[in-house]
């Protein structure tokens, strides 16, 4: 996820408030800080191997999900003070035995009870951070909250534990000879990787404040053909929504492996494990820069539009909105002929004007500064 409050949710509906239950870890006095402990799949995210989405059974009632959590967080807002971790653990280990909450906990492949003492873990060891996403506590436990319903999702699925594993996943196709030819509707920019280009990055955000948005960029310029999908036509809805004058859709993240999610988790994101973005199936899109041209709110309802379809799971995140792809909307997106023959690891090249992708050489994994 990328890299706080309620915008961007449905709005929020009364919900009963249980008491606790089996599922709730009993509540213990504050600990010294540490890192909450990183997820490790005995087999990559469970059993090997894709999750067929027709084999999927229908799931919780999401709508009534996000009105529980929106519901929860109103009494969690009192209590997002330094010394308040405790009183917002305890009503989190309250309000999850919930019949809306706890249908979700219990879809995910951990299960319910394991699934809510991760969720009490992260709020314990909780810590404010300038590069977090989370705002406040209310934030971070929002943004891990609606993150289950992408754990529900793609937990069983097999996640790119390292670099090495999503560099070479036949699974993924690498957008960048499609960018280079200008056959993308939407944007990115790369990490920029040596001193001289990091220096360049810094010069020009100097001299043109505001031309690109301010984002590191991209350390991996890949993903599943079926979200390169979702963001064609994201990026089309948004551009005739927004008129001529608007900018273009931008991405700020895609696939992920685990070993970069521990990474960022280690430097104060607020990057979940799991994470859908390690199985490929989610993303992160830039929101705040699109406000300098008043289009933010326009791409949010074409998001929230989509979110309310059930083709994805979105999460307001600040700067950038985490988007995952929905096993329903997969099974749509699998069809696209645009991107049926876009190229893996070993073969690049570009979408021909049937719309399918002819090999034509080899990919490169590097990449300039983007733009």
């Amino acid at each position: 996820m990328a890299m706080n409050d309620h915008r961007g949710q449905p709005p929020a509906g009364a919900a009963t408030r249980p008491g606790s239950g089996p599922s709730a870890e009993p509540h213990r006095p504050a600990e010294p800080y540490r890192q909450a402990e990183p997820f490790r799949p005995a087999e990559p995210y469970g059993p090997a191997g894709p999750v067929h989405p027709a084999e999927l059974p229908a799931g919780p009632d999401l709508g009534a999900y996000r009105a529980a959590v929106a519901d929860l967080l109103l009494d969690i807002a009192g209590h997002t003070g330094p010394g308040d971790v405790a009183k917002a653990e305890q009503v989190l280990a309250e309000r999850i035995s919930g019949a809306e909450i706890a249908a979700v906990l219990s879809a995910t492949p951990e299960g319910s009870v394991a699934a809510g003492q991760r969720l009490i873990r992260e709020v314990r060891h909780y810590r404010p951070s300038t590069r977090s996403s989370a705002t406040d506590l209310a934030s971070h436990i929002r943004i891990h909250l609606f993150a289950l319903i992408d754990i529900m999702w793609w937990g069983h699925a097999r996640a790119f534990v390292t670099d090495a594993d999503l560099l070479g996943s036949a699974e993924l196709i690498d957008l960048e000879p499609l960018r280079r030819a200008g056959q993308l509707r939407f944007r990115y920019r790369r990490q920029a990787r040596s001193l001289p280009a990091r220096v360049a990055r810094a010069a020009d955000r100097r001299l043109r404040p505001g031309r690109l948005p301010h984002t590191a960029g991209l350390r991996f310029a890949r993903t599943r053909r079926e979200v390169a999908a979702l963001l064609d036509q994201v990026a089309a809805d948004f551009a005739a929504a927004a008129g001529p004058l608007a900018p273009p859709l931008w991405v700020t993240s895609l696939a992920r492996s685990i070993e970069q999610q521990r990474q960022l988790r280690a430097l104060g994101y607020a990057a979940s494990l799991p994470s859908a973005h390690c199985a490929g199936y989610a993303l992160d899109i830039e929101m705040t820069w699109l406000r300098r041209f008043g289009a933010r709110e326009v791409l949010a309802a074409v998001l929230l539009d989509r979110q309310r379809a059930g083709h994805v799971n979105v999460i307001d995140e600040g700067q950038a909105w985490h988007v995952c792809l929905s096993p329903a909307a997969v099974t749509g997106l699998s069809g696209s002929t645009r991107w049926a023959g876009a190229a893996g690891p070993s073969g690049a090249g570009r979408l021909s004007g049937a719309g399918r992708l002819s090999s034509a050489g080899r990919l490169s994994s590097a990449g300039g500064l983007g733009g």
